[in-house]
């Protein structure tokens, strides 16, 4: 890992200082580092079933996939992940396809959210909700992390990059039907869910894939399923939901997924995911986060349901959000991909986004990307 670390090291310098004979490699357009803000989901079990997806990634247009079991607008199973084999040599399509490395992601937090399930020939994992039962002993968190690391070991071997977990919502309202009601949180106890997710994430790094930690700033107390709907949270939230994932920047997480909420007192009129005074102000100021942001599916009725693809792309880019993802499974477009870089290039061009603020989370992006052991 040194190693490695101190030949990053040295290229870096060579293509800063080049010597006789040396060429710095071309900096990249902004059309590219757009693309690496985008991160899409596909239908196919092989990267051959989906040309857009291809056109894109070596167009660099992308800087990510998200990969899914099922297929939900379809309401079939097998969109990308059949079984272990075949899961493997897709990955391995898909990172031969960019010139620059994507991520390769899943939502793999263990319960009910695994993409890679026993039934196609994979290890079965516990929830969130199972693990958090046993409380934060010190003995429990080194089972969770433990737990992590294993987890985070397979999915690496099978060319997975990034995985969304864990889970750092608070169990405040056990009926919650996103969170609470399936088991997807640690606890209903702020200070189990710090120590386990911080455990779990760290595992998760060990084993080589890089955690991200959701759903900023707390999911937990919202009474809706933002796939269905805006939640408003305004009277259920509570400061106490921050404190997981001040433990867990503290801890230094990567990466942090927003939440699709809304709440007046962060913001009067924009939710979570959209608002500057969430993502700048209380993520990036008041906790200093220096990672990368990445939106949740900005596909969600959440979203959708109140602002059109352009609009919302907009707002996200300014709030601060680094990485945009269209999982493109709760409905189903195969040039989702192209059309959402050449939105952010329009964006760009007519100065309602400025080209600094792509460069940013580019430059944020690929400090991520080169840190992937």
């Amino acid at each position: 890992m040194q190693l490695r670390k101190m030949v990053m090291m040295l290229a870096a310098l060579a293509l800063m200082s080049p010597i006789s004979g040396a060429v710095a490699a071309p900096a990249p357009t902004l059309a590219e580092m757009a693309g690496q803000m985008l991160m899409v989901g596909f239908r196919g079990q092989t990267l051959a079933a989906a040309p857009d997806t291809v056109r894109a990634l070596r167009a660099g247009q992308l800087g990510g996939v998200i990969l899914f079991d099922f297929d939900v607008a379809a309401k079939t199973p097998g969109r990308n992940i059949v079984s272990p084999a075949q899961l493997a040599a897709l990955t391995r399509e898909i990172a031969a396809a960019a010139p620059t490395p994507p991520f390769i992601a899943v939502d793999q937090e263990g319960g009910r959210v695994m993409r890679l399930k026993a039934k196609s020939g994979f290890p079965d994992w516990p929830s969130a909700a199972d693990m958090g039962a046993q409380g934060a002993s010190p003995a429990n968190r080194a089972t969770v992390q433990a737990t992590g690391r294993r987890m985070g070991t397979l999915l690496r071997e099978q060319g997975l990059t990034l995985n969304f977990a864990p889970v750092l919502d608070v169990n405040v309202n056990p009926e919650n039907p996103v969170i609470g009601k399936i088991g997807r949180s640690f606890s209903s106890d702020a200070e189990v869910v710090e120590a386990l997710g911080t455990a779990f994430m760290q595992g998760l790094s060990q084993g080589g894939v890089l955690p991200c930690v959701k759903h900023f700033p707390g999911h937990g107390s919202s009474r809706e399923d933002s796939h269905l709907g805006l939640p408003d949270v305004t009277t259920t939230w509570t400061a106490r939901e921050l404190s997981p994932f001040q433990a867990a920047i503290a801890a230094g997480c990567p990466m942090v997924m927003t939440a699709h909420l809304f709440n007046a007192h962060w913001d009067p009129t924009l939710p979570a995911t959209l608002s500057p005074r969430v993502l700048q102000g209380m993520l990036r100021r008041e906790l200093g986060f220096r990672g990368v942001i990445v939106s949740d599916d900005m596909q969600m009725a959440a979203i959708t349901g109140h602002y059109g693809m352009q609009e919302a792309v907009r707002l996200a880019v300014l709030a601060g959000v680094d990485m945009l993802i269209f999982g493109n499974n709760l409905q189903h477009d195969p040039a989702i991909a192209a059309k959402a870089h050449a939105m952010l290039m329009e964006l760009v061009a007519r100065g309602e986004i400025p080209a600094a603020r792509i460069q940013e989370s580019y430059t944020r992006i690929m400090a991520l990307k080169r840190s992937i052991r």
